[in-house]
């Protein structure tokens, strides 16, 4: 694109928008936050005036048909993302798609396909392949620190909260929406990242299971796979546990590397040559770097931006076969 600023949309403005991604699209030189939709008025009126927000509508096809957006930013729940995706192609928009890109590899295929025949931008948010502490991770992996790659272990494990516990409404737990449950949500991040930091993945498999019968989605899923270049992965999710841990180690010949996906802690190298441990902030609105990017590269200023629509299809890939779903 070759606009001086580019005009954004936003449609769906839940919790996600709020601080980690909408004050992103606002904050980013280059970027204007123009209008946003919800389909309840009261809430959009108060999402459009609370965050300084020019227009505002009720209907999706009204702000994607909008002739003063430029782009739209979809981040609605998952089971919507095609539906308005689409749209957005029809429309001949760029589009960032809230992660992960679809509930399932067939659908994500579809939104790429579209997205690549139309030879419009797609990226999906996840944002974790920007932030610095992720890209210093990867720096490490590439100066060869801890040698050749041998393996990478991955432990996310959480109590049921109190919502799961009451059996109280959650799309996040609707199989309907989200298969895997949590597992979408928050694996879908960790998985990304891997490929990020070791390559894609060639071959997966995996076991998932309800255990605690609160919701329709599983809540228990382990899986190893294999990375094209020979590295071994494994990983496990569990959602009713006593403890909360969310550690990653990943293997080498001469050291290793520890960090956390979701925990702000440090990340820890230990080699033959080099031993570090670091602190690094995560942004207040933590799609700032993921957004900063996109904008680099709509404007012509970077060949390439680290999250797109091919990289989430293999993440829709890689989830699929943990679950059992891909067809």
């Amino acid at each position: 694109m070759t606009k001086n600023i580019i005009n954004w949309g936003i449609i769906g403005c839940g919790n996600v928008t709020e601080v980690k991604s909408g004050p992103a699209y606002k904050n980013t030189k280059g970027f204007h936050l123009k209008a946003v939709m919800r389909r309840d008025l009261d809430k959009v009126q108060d999402y459009a005036k609370r965050h300084n927000i020019a227009k505002y509508y009720t209907n999706a096809n009204a702000l994607i048909n909008d002739p003063e957006i430029d782009a739209v930013y979809i981040a609605t729940p998952p089971d919507t993302h095609k539906y308005y995706a689409l749209k957005v192609a029809k429309a001949g928009k760029p589009c960032c798609i809230e992660k992960p890109i679809t509930p399932t590899y067939k659908e994500a295929l579809e939104v790429y396909n579209t997205f690549k025949n139309a030879n419009l931008p797609l990226f999906v948010a996840y944002y974790r392949r920007s932030l610095p502490r992720f890209v210093k991770v990867k720096e490490w992996l590439s100066k060869g620190y801890i040698g050749d790659i041998r393996h990478i272990s991955y432990n996310l494990i959480r109590p049921a909260n109190q919502t799961d516990l009451s059996k109280s409404y959650n799309w996040r737990t609707d199989a309907a929406i989200a298969p895997g449950g949590y597992f979408d949500d928050l694996a879908s991040h960790a998985l990304d990242l891997f490929t990020f930091l070791l390559g894609n993945i060639k071959e997966v498999k995996g076991f998932s299971n309800n255990q605690q019968n609160l919701y329709s989605a599983k809540d228990a899923i382990t899986s190893c796979w294999i990375h094209d270049n020979g590295i071994t992965g494994s990983g496990t999710w569990n959602f009713g546990s006593n403890d909360y841990v969310d550690d990653v180690i990943i293997y080498g010949s001469k050291g290793s590397i520890k960090f956390s996906v979701f925990q702000e802690k440090n990340i820890v190298l230990k080699s033959e040559t080099k031993n570090e441990s670091l602190f690094i902030n995560n942004p207040k609105h933590i799609q700032q770097y993921h957004v900063e990017n996109m904008r680099d590269y709509l404007m012509g200023n970077s060949g390439s931006h680290p999250s797109t629509g091919l990289t989430a299809l293999h993440t829709s890939w890689v989830m699929g076969e943990i679950l059992g779903i891909n067809q």
